[in-house]
């Protein structure tokens, strides 16, 4: 029998001996090593999200993302929770007067950047997705101003796109919190009418910055997140 011929590309050589990193590399490096200086811990939550999905199938002909669907809801449950927009200064908590949630984006070769949603909790969910389509392509080509990546007052890594269950964040510097978002899955639960059932469920993971936000605070905080994910989805349309 033949054997069928592959469409795949061929996998590029493997790179030999040291490479330098890129400079967005290098910043990586020192933000990690700030990290490592924080006392930080992390607090889980699942999260159905059968109606905020429904909600993005109705939305994405529209031009909006995910992303600009998570900054909208991330921003209404920071609005509710402003020790969750802060950052610890020393002897004391520099309160953010702008919700503006920043988005990590892996670059091309190497690095990270966060684009930043700018009042993500009063614009509205069309605006939200047309900055951000306006931000990748501009984040990929290295062509954001400063104010556009480095004035983030929270920020969400979301990997659900790669299948991931859960993942932990490093916390970036002069921020106070930041949210891994992994994959939504089908998953067994128990319904409000005390059967079981199927829904889609995706666990979310916050670092914090232990100096200034305690884990009662994180806890109510994705508390309300999950109701308006999971309950109030319609609200990010305002």
């Amino acid at each position: 029998a033949k054997l069928r011929s592959s469409s795949a590309a061929p996998a590029a050589p493997a790179p030999a001996g040291v490479v330098p990193m890129t400079g967005m590399q290098k910043a990586v490096v020192k933000n990690m090593a700030w990290a490592d200086s924080v006392p930080t811990y992390t607090v889980s939550r699942q999260i159905v999200t059968d109606d905020f999905d429904a909600l993005y199938a109705q939305l994405k002909p529209k031009g909006v993302t995910v992303s600009a669907m998570l900054a909208k809801a991330v921003g209404l449950a920071l609005a509710k929770h402003p020790i969750m927009n802060s950052n610890y200064v020393e002897d004391g908590i520099s309160y953010n007067s702008d919700i503006n949630v920043a988005m990590a984006v892996a670059m091309p070769d190497g690095g990270l950047i966060t684009p930043v949603l700018k009042n993500a909790d009063t614009t509205d969910i069309y605006s939200l997705g047309r900055a951000w389509k306006d931000l990748v392509p501009r984040a990929m080509e290295g062509k954001l101003s400063a104010d556009e990546f480095s004035t983030g007052t929270f920020t969400i890594s979301n990997l659900g796109m790669f299948g991931v269950s859960q993942f932990v964040s490093i916390l970036p510097p002069n921020t106070g919190a930041i949210l891994a978002v992994a994959a939504s899955a089908p998953t067994a639960v128990l319904q409000k009418n005390g059967m079981m059932g199927m829904a889609k469920v995706m666990t979310v993971t916050i670092t914090c910055d232990h100096r200034n936000i305690y884990g009662a605070d994180a806890a109510k905080f994705l508390k309300d997140l999950a109701r308006i994910i999971e309950e109030e989805p319609q609200s990010l349309l305002f």
